[in-house]
């Protein structure tokens, strides 16, 4: 079995889920704010060390079209940096339909802003692990 973690980058927050690829399943753990446009390192360090991901999934914002979207370039230097850091594989997966899916989901529960991004990273693994079971 193996455990990744999604992140949904943004640059004020990031919302960041856990997932296992035997179930296909991820779930929303909690979105990080960060500082001075930076993210919390410390806070995702933290994550990293209490779940030991094998691997970390990053989408990657593109508008509706497929283009790469000005957050895009962002998020690929973010994807750099987790794997320069914590020396971990790192994939980036197209997020264009995860936000809206989010918020249909968001809509079903209580009204917390607050974990619209970790659910958002949670739509983000599932879809890598759709994508990536149907590549084996």
């Amino acid at each position: 079995m193996t455990t990744l973690l999604g992140f949904d980058f943004g640059t004020a927050k990031i919302g960041i889920a856990v997932g296992q690829s035997i179930t296909g399943t991820a779930t929303p753990l909690v979105t990080l704010r960060g500082t001075q446009q930076r993210p919390d390192w410390d806070g995702i360090s933290r994550l990293i060390a209490a779940w030991q991901p094998s691997a970390l999934v990053v989408g990657l914002p593109c508008d509706i079209d497929g283009g790469e979207t000005e957050i895009a370039v962002q998020a690929k230097r973010f994807a750099r940096q987790l794997e320069g850091r914590y020396h971990l594989p790192v994939h980036m997966i197209d997020e264009r339909l995860t936000s809206m899916e989010a918020r249909q989901r968001l809509q079903r529960r209580p009204r917390q802003i607050e974990t619209l991004d970790a659910i958002a990273a949670s739509l983000i693994l599932e879809t890598w692990f759709s994508v990536s079971h149907a590549h084996e």
